[in-house]
């Protein structure tokens, strides 16, 4: 979805809208999978996943989403906002398409 979204930024604003719509989607993806990750291995281990592992991970990973958000704020000054928030955006509702389709094809 990030993809497309990018895609068609590029189309409509040209190539640095449809990169500031991509970098979006990555500032959310990156920490979602990689809090995602953590719970799989966690859950592996003796004892299994835990609530205050829970927490502390969700705690990072929304740390980690305004950390790379800030960080392109302060490397690209000219960034484009309405571009990488609807990357973001679309990012984090493409997880309702896929349970969607998946639900649909059942």
């Amino acid at each position: 979805m990030t993809v497309v979204v990018a895609a068609l930024a590029a189309m409509i604003g040209g190539w640095h809208a449809g990169l500031s719509a991509l970098i979006g989607g990555a500032a959310c993806l990156v920490p979602n999978a990689l809090f995602a990750l953590r719970l799989a291995v966690e859950s592996r281990r003796p004892g299994g996943a835990t609530v205050h592992g829970f927490f502390i991970g969700e705690f990072v990973k929304i740390a980690a989403t305004i950390g790379a958000l800030v960080l392109v704020a302060t490397i690209d000054r000219n960034v484009n906002w309405p571009a990488l928030i609807v990357g973001f955006i679309a990012a984090l509702k493409s997880y309702y398409l896929r349970f969607a389709f998946r639900r649909g094809m059942a």
